[in-house]
């Protein structure tokens, strides 16, 4: 059990809608916190947190194969869970997969993946993938005979029918659903300037024993995909340089990253056959499907001596850390059933140490295994 707590630093309050009918309030001080216990802090304390990417709840939802899938993601993430007691969990992108959802509110979906967290009380925090806002993609065998079947449409808790079933949910409204309705998340909309971009925003781990005192940084940012270009906009670039300044001016505190597509630095470390050192991982299957275009994000990321390292997802069959001048590079495991690639599922593991500071990485496989542990603080 963690001996530290999270603490929100920006704090972004939404009302119905987007642009003229959105108000948000942005601050620098920990705005609500979060403690797991009331011990006091010792040297050596950890928080831990685990990764959940690309988990694709809702594929090929009009088959009777896609919910036997998610039943699968259910015990991956609750192994994953059970064995860890992780403090936090990460859902690092593509939490559903939008372009096989047909229904309006795929929101339906993104609590099914959720589920196993929020029923532990464990917190956790959400960033975007290209799947999850994905427009709706008709399947070919709709339109074989007898023609489409209007029954397809009406899931579950589903009361849309007709056409609107098949008119997406954007990310504002996931992420607005997320939030009202689930007091452990810390997910937050981002700053509206940044839009279309939407989970841009900043979490502190302070020590429990003084809750203003951070002891990591962790910045969440949407890397596109879905319904805009798969790119971190030179916008989200120049929020990220303003708001670790205002947070962590002298780069005293250790700061760590997520998004969900790899930037096109994670081509530049890749290794061309089999994973070995300074990289460590357990699989390389595929080559780095990275972003669209840099924008500025991984030069400002390189010049911060306090960030520590980048977690993606997107990649299935990739699950290597590798160093890319004074920072880490790393994808997530698989772990959810939905998606392409048959290779085991598992999650990626973060364990954050305060004194001394220490990042320590592993995965945790769906047969309970550990595997690839790597120290990401040296």
């Amino acid at each position: 059990m963690s001996l530290m707590c999270l603490c929100l630093l920006s704090q972004l309050i939404l009302t119905v809608g987007f642009g003229n009918s959105a108000e948000q309030h942005e601050g620098t001080v920990a705005l609500r916190t979060l403690r797991r216990n009331h011990v006091e802090v010792q040297q050596g304390s950890s928080f831990k947190i685990a990764l959940f990417a690309d988990l694709h709840f809702g594929e090929d939802a009009w088959t009777n194969w896609g919910p036997r899938q998610d039943v699968k993601s259910i015990k991956v993430m609750s192994t994953v869970l059970d064995q860890e007691t992780p403090d936090f969990v990460v859902y690092l992108g593509d939490v559903i997969t939008a372009n096989n959802v047909a229904i309006g509110n795929a929101s339906l979906y993104w609590d099914q993946a959720i589920s196993p967290t929020e029923e532990r009380g464990i917190p956790w925090a959400s960033v975007f993938g290209n799947h999850d806002d994905a427009p709706f993609e008709w399947p070919l065998e709709w339109f074989s005979a007898p023609g489409i079947p209007h029954t397809h449409c009406n899931l579950p808790n589903s009361s849309v029918s007709g056409e609107e079933c098949f008119r997406g949910t954007p990310r504002i409204e996931l992420m607005k659903n997320e939030i009202q309705h689930n007091t452990l998340s810390y997910s937050r909309n981002g700053p509206t300037e940044l839009w279309p971009s939407i989970s841009n925003y900043v979490l502190q781990v302070s020590s429990s024993q003084d809750p203003d005192s951070a002891v990591a940084l962790l910045y969440f940012l949407d890397s596109g995909g879905g319904s805009y270009p798969e790119v971190i906009s030179s916008a989200q670039a120049e929020w990220f340089n303003r708001k670790s300044q205002e947070l962590n001016p002298n780069s005293s505190v250790p700061e760590i990253i997520f998004w969900h597509i790899p930037s096109k630095a994670y081509k530049e470390v890749a290794p061309i056959f089999r994973i070995h050192k300074p990289c460590v991982g357990s699989i390389n299957k595929e080559k780095v499907a990275s972003q669209e275009a840099e924008m500025g994000i991984m030069k400002l990321l390189v010049e911060r001596p306090s960030v520590k390292a980048v977690f993606v997802g997107h990649n299935h069959g990739l699950d290597w850390c590798c160093p890319y001048e004074k920072l880490w590079l790393c994808f997530a495991r698989h772990t959810g059933y939905g998606g392409y690639g048959n290779w085991r599922r598992g999650a990626r593991i973060l364990e954050i140490t305060e004194k001394p500071f220490s990042l320590k990485s592993w995965i945790r496989m769906e047969n309970g295994h550990s595997r690839s542990e790597v120290l990401l603080s040296s």
